[in-house]
C-alpha cells in the first residue's frame, strides 16, 4: 500500500497586515513595559519578540507580526531587528543604552522615547505579550538564552531560519493520551 501525503510549505514569514508596523511598536511597547527590569537588554528583548510571535502563531493561528526568527548563538533572534531598531532610533523613538551588568557583561537596553502604538494590536494579542514579560521577569540575558535553547532551536543551524510551525515543538514528554493518538495514526497512515 502507498501512502499519499500532502506537505504544506512551511513558514519563516507571514504576511500579517502591518506587519513591520506592529514589529516596530512591538519593541516600543516591550521596551517601554521592561523600563524598570534590571535584566532587560537586547537578549530579553529578542527572546520577548520571539516568545510573543510563537506563542500567538500555537494560539491564535497567526504571529503578531510576522517577521524572520532565526538562529543564532544566544538564541532565536528575530533577522530585522538591528535595521528596525536602529531605524526607531533615528526617529527618536528609541534610545540605545549601554549598561553594566553584573558578571562583567554591558548590556544593549533599548529605552523607550515615545508611547507604543497599541491601535494595530487586540486585547488578547497585548495581554499575551505582557504574560511573556511576566515569564521572563525575573530572568538574566543568560538565563533567558539559555532557556530559548530548546527542541526549536537544536534542531535548527546556526543561522537558519526558524519557520512559524516550530511553535509547536516541545521538551515535554508525550502524554499517554499523545501516545495513543500516534498509535491510531501510525495504523491509519501505515507508518
Amino acid at each position: 500500500m502507498q501512502v499519499v501525503t500532502k506537505h504544506r510549505p512551511l513558514h519563516e514569514t507571514f504576511d500579517v497586515p502591518r506587519g513591520i508596523q506592529r514589529f516596530r511598536e512591538l519593541i516600543v511597547y516591550i521596551s517601554s513595559k521592561c523600563a524598570d527590569d534590571a535584566y532587560f537588554g537586547a537578549i530579553k528583548l529578542n527572546k520577548i519578540l520571539y516568545y510573543s510571535d510563537f506563542r500567538a502563531f500555537r494560539r491564535f493561528g497567526m504571529p503578531l507580526t510576522g517577521v524572520r526568527y532565526q538562529k543564532l548563538r544566544l538564541g532565536p533572534a528575530p533577522k530585522s531587528l538591528l535595521h528596525v531598531r536602529r531605524a526607531l532610533v533615528d526617529e527618536g523613538a528609541l534610545r540605545v543604552d549601554k549598561v553594566d551588568v553584573p558578571g562583567g557583561y554591558t548590556q544593549d537596553r533599548t529605552v523607550a522615547l515615545r508611547d507604543p502604538v497599541l491601535s494595530h494590536f487586540s486585547d488578547d494579542e497585548i495581554s499575551l505579550v505582557d504574560e511573556v514579560i511576566r515569564e521572563l521577569w525575573p530572568q538574566t540575558g543568560s538565563q533567558v538564552s539559555d532557556v530559548s535553547h530548546d527542541v526549536r532551536w537544536r534542531v535548527m543551524n546556526l543561522g537558519d531560519a526558524m519557520p512559524y510551525e516550530l511553535a509547536f515543538l516541545s521538551d515535554e514528554k508525550p502524554t499517554e493520551k499523545d501516545r495513543k493518538r500516534t498509535d491510531e495514526l501510525a495504523a491509519e497512515f501505515g507508518w
